[in-house]
């Protein structure tokens, strides 16, 4: 790909199809993956702070909810802009694997920060400490917002039918964000499930909608710690996952009075926290 070109969500790919005895050759739609570099500029320094990978699309979204659930920036306030990187040495293009998010004439103490920031699609993070860590940044959701059993049974189906690149790839993970009624307020794909998220959590940030009170969020895959730990700073009342949770999720889940479901298929699931939110 030429430095110049913007990345697509899909890459076309000569595939060998086989059938028993049947082979043939056709062309197969593939979710993208790239890495995203994340810089964050502010005074006279710049500083590269995170490579993901992920599929190309809402990078600047991805970018300002990745800080914001580090605990990097608080609001919107604290971003005074996000683009991509210009190669001055060719002719100005952007590259789009790029980000720099500028900061309002500071660099913070990053040293403080739980984490190295060098994360992948599938990086995690696990123990006690992590959660005495969320504790500093983020408060026991208060929320008091009660849906019923079948408005998460609906969930799934809402949120496949607005799968747009799902559709044509199936290789991405996806959030789903919902409001009290079940409308769908936001949908994000990519390659990493957290990822995902912190595109839904960048697009709340980016539009001054956080906390996120009285929404329920539905993630594709299964509900890891990181997840649970972006929902918590998102102020995400009901964290609903299609998979199972993993231990420090519902640990996190509990401690901080988020009412998280699992197995979210059909005309099941398990609520593994906080169930007074869920209503028969």
């Amino acid at each position: 790909m030429h430095v110049g070109d913007r990345p697509g969500l899909t890459t076309p790919a000569a595939v060998l199809a086989l059938e028993r005895e049947h082979r043939r050759e056709l062309i197969d739609d593939l979710a993208t993956e790239e890495p995203l570099e994340i810089r964050l500029a502010g005074g006279s320094q710049t500083r590269s702070l995170a490579v993901t990978m992920r599929t190309p699309g809402n990078d600047f979204e991805l970018a300002a909810g990745f800080l914001f659930s580090e605990g990097v920036v608080s609001s919107r306030d604290d971003i005074v802009g996000i683009a991509y990187c210009v190669d001055l040495s060719l002719d100005s293009e952007q590259r789009y694997n790029i980000v720099t998010v500028r900061l309002p004439g500071y660099m913070p103490a990053l040293e403080r920060l739980e984490r190295h920031f060098t994360v992948n699609s599938s990086c995690g993070v696990c123990g006690k400490a992590s959660i005495e860590a969320l504790h500093v940044r983020a408060q026991p959701i208060a929320d008091q917002l009660q849906v019923s059993y079948d408005f998460v049974a609906e969930l799934p189906d809402k949120m496949r039918s607005a799968q747009r690149i799902f559709a044509s790839t199936g290789g991405l993970h996806a959030s789903a964000l919902f409001d009290k009624r079940g409308n769908l307020l936001a949908l994000r794909e990519d390659v990493g499930r957290h990822n995902a998220l912190d595109k839904i959590v960048g697009w709340a940030l980016l539009n001054d909608r956080l906390p996120l009170r009285e929404c329920v969020v539905l993630v594709s895959g299964r509900a890891s710690y990181e997840l649970l730990q972006k929902s918590v700073t998102a102020g995400i009342p009901i964290v609903c996952a299609v998979s199972a949770p993993s231990s420090l999720a519902v640990e996190t889940a509990r401690e901080f009075n988020v009412t998280l479901c699992g197995f979210v298929r059909g005309s099941k699931c398990n609520v593994y926290s906080a169930p007074g939110r869920i209503s028969a």
